[in-house]
């Protein structure tokens, strides 16, 4: 499958997804808004592809939405603009496969809030993150306001929308909106070593983890454990946890295969 502004890369079980428009730093406009919602439909349908890895081409990972998408337009074409990129950004985070974010170099506004959207971000020690919005005049619409404060707690979410300041792969690791920093020559083999291994484990399972932990972190403690249980018994009582356990009793690598 060709698009305009995304690079879809299918090679079973992972999937490579580049944001391409290198000249303007990936910026996000309606094309790229379109094509990766449909991009996410055919993973979320795609029973191969057990992972799926988001990058940028040339600089950036992607620099904020196209800022031209606003200009002149009325409160509700903005809002369909609005609404359509924050609904493939929930898709995103609601599939139950492994998103992994390799964050090549900028990640600002639309781009920060895309990375946010993954399961787990990966940065290139070249790369910046940031919510610039407010040097606009307006704020984050597709999550910096909501998913930033949940993985970096509420002063700091603040800090960086309110100053529209950017930070580091070393500043964003210690506070948690990079998992992991790697140096910028060893960012796509780090990120594919770590999308195979993922796509070794019980899709089950990982469905199940990627569930719990999402949907938990909104619940009460004893609301999460419950949800959790739900979903170790939807694991435990799949043809995967039988072969792993079996596996594991047997010593020898176990032979997952999605059911």
């Amino acid at each position: 499958m060709v698009y305009d502004t995304i690079i879809y890369e299918k090679k079973p079980p992972i999937a490579k997804v580049t944001l391409n428009r290198p000249d303007v730093l990936n910026a996000i406009n309606e094309k790229m808004i379109a094509e990766l919602d449909e991009i996410t439909d055919d993973i979320e349908k795609s029973d191969d592809i057990k992972v799926v890895v988001i990058t940028g081409s040339g600089r950036a990972f992607a620099a904020g939405a196209d800022i031209t998408m606003f200009k002149e337009r009325n409160y509700l074409e903005i809002k369909r603009v609005i609404d359509k990129g924050k609904n493939v950004l929930t898709k995103i985070e609601k599939i139950r496969k492994p998103f992994i974010a390799g964050i090549n170099g900028f990640a600002l506004g639309g781009g920060c809030e895309i990375s946010m959207a993954c399961d787990i971000r990966i940065a290139s020690d070249k790369a910046k993150f940031g919510q610039p919005e407010i040097n606009l005049g307006i704020i984050p619409g597709w999550g910096g306001t909501q998913r930033l404060p949940r993985l970096v707690g509420k002063g700091f979410a603040k800090l960086m929308n309110l100053t529209g300041d950017m930070i580091n792969a070393d500043e964003a690791k210690i506070v948690g909106l990079a998992d992991k920093v790697v140096p910028a020559d060893k960012l796509d083999e780090e990120v594919m070593k770590l999308a195979e291994k993922l796509a070794s484990k019980p899709p089950i399972a990982v469905g199940c983890v990627i569930d719990s932990v999402n949907k938990g972190v909104e619940m009460p403690l004893a609301e999460g454990l419950s949800f959790e249980t739900d979903e170790f018994l939807l694991s435990i009582m799949s043809e995967d946890a039988k072969e792993g356990i079996s596996a594991f009793l047997e010593k020898r690598k176990a032979n997952f295969k999605g059911r």
